[in-house]
């Protein structure tokens, strides 16, 4: 019983992730996949914590554990998928003297990040 019990839960875990990925897609016309690639050869890991993102585990910027889930982006932005790949492409036009550089992250590349990030909701 303890066992499949279990199975169940791992069965139901699968099923919402799944759920967060197509979830994010259709918010973002954007991949998860090549947003987690994307996360990892734009440095993003160097100033965040980002889960399941290797050698994400930066103390500069926020965490962005849970991103997906959290109602402000850069504490002044409704997180919305728009503003989340505004912020992401062009950080210093949304706030003037932050400390997130802009990376020249492409349109594309972007959606891709944000569809990431959106999958991220605990």
């Amino acid at each position: 019983m303890k066992r499949l019990l279990l199975v169940l839960l791992f069965i139901l875990a699968a099923a919402c992730h799944r759920q967060d990925e197509r979830t994010s897609k259709e918010l973002t016309a954007g991949d998860p996949a090549k947003g987690k690639q994307a996360i990892a050869s734009y440095g993003c890991g160097a100033c965040h914590q980002i889960k399941g993102v290797d050698g994400a585990n930066g103390m500069v910027g926020p965490p962005l554990n849970n991103i997906g889930s959290r109602t402000m982006l850069a504490g002044q932005l409704p997180n919305s998928p728009d503003n989340m790949i505004k912020w992401i492409r062009t950080p210093q036009e949304v706030e003037s003297g932050t400390s997130m550089p802009n990376l020249g992250v492409t349109e594309n590349d972007g959606r891709d990040i944000a569809a990431y990030l959106y999958t991220l909701r605990e």
